[in-house]
């Protein structure tokens, strides 16, 4: 039976490119603007680029969804090549309008029917409801017995993230002075969460060892309820701090499963240098 499931994800997820040609998934970048240049994340500029110009900037780069055209570009594509459905799997709706356009492209396109699925989330986590839905296709599933899948995928699913730098945060509006000018004074790290697709205070921690604690303590809670789980270090030019912080996970729990992730250029505008979170999400 030859496969007639499509998916499409866009560049927030971070999946390396070996594992999107592995599992035949398509990926539409967003943009990430420094004064009047324009980068496609993952494609124009990479990760390690995009840090290093941060270090030299004085203004706060600009992220943009991708064109709609885009969208629908790829979706003829995919339906020329014989494909009936098309899974497109999104950064959340609520701080991007990446998942919009794609519904909007979905209505221009004949030929082929396009499912999309809000992650609600992004980064990692949206990385695990593409890989899922792209082994689902392979195995020839159909894109309601994939939506379904996932939405089953959302109730063990969490994220915690530890952001090093309240400054990025405050000037991409989501922090005003005085808390900016507090939490600076009392080396805050903030817990972050995204609730109901928005990302929202969760705790506010002094120091970053007992932020990473506090996370692993929520980790350890859904891992005595008992089961297997998948984990995904998340970080933001800190590789060698992601990957104690996963031995250390690893070396904790035996019931997870330990892999490494990186926030890009979109999300590490908004999120900032050096932070880390923790995702995972029951097998």
């Amino acid at each position: 039976m030859n496969k007639s499931v499509a998916v499409v994800t866009d560049s927030t997820a971070y999946l390396p490119e070996s594992v999107r040609k592995e599992l035949s998934i398509e990926m539409v970048p967003l943009n990430v603007v420094f004064g009047e240049e324009s980068f496609q994340e993952e494609k124009d500029l990479t990760t390690e680029e995009f840090y290093e110009k941060m270090t030299t900037t004085e203004d706060l780069p600009k992220t943009s969804q991708p064109a709609i055209g885009d969208f629908v570009t790829l979706y003829e594509e995919l339906a020329n090549k014989g494909y009936k459905q098309v899974v497109s799997i999104h950064i959340s709706s609520k701080i991007s309008g990446t998942y919009q356009a794609a519904m909007a492209a979905a209505n221009m396109v004949r030929g082929i029917d396009v499912y999309g699925f809000d992650t609600e989330i992004s980064s990692a986590p949206q990385g695990y409801y593409t890989v899922e839905a792209a082994k689902m296709a392979n195995e020839c599933a159909d894109a309601v017995a994939i939506l379904e899948k996932l939405k089953e995928m959302k109730k063990t699913s969490k994220a915690y993230i530890m952001v090093d730098d309240l400054s990025h945060l405050h000037r991409g509006g989501r922090l005003n002075t005085a808390q900016l000018v507090v939490g600076s004074l009392l080396k805050i790290k903030p817990i972050l969460i995204f609730e109901e697709g928005r990302i929202v205070p969760f705790e506010k921690v002094r120091t970053e060892k007992k932020a990473l604690t506090r996370i692993l303590g929520l980790l350890e809670a859904d891992v005595e309820q008992g089961g297997t789980f998948d984990a995904t270090v998340i970080h933001a030019n800190r590789l060698d701090d992601a990957e104690k912080l996963a031995a250390t996970i690893q070396g904790q729990f035996e019931d997870v499963t330990v892999d490494i992730s990186h926030l890009g250029p979109v999300l590490g505008t908004h999120l900032g240098p050096g932070s880390l979170a923790i995702c995972w999400k029951k097998k």
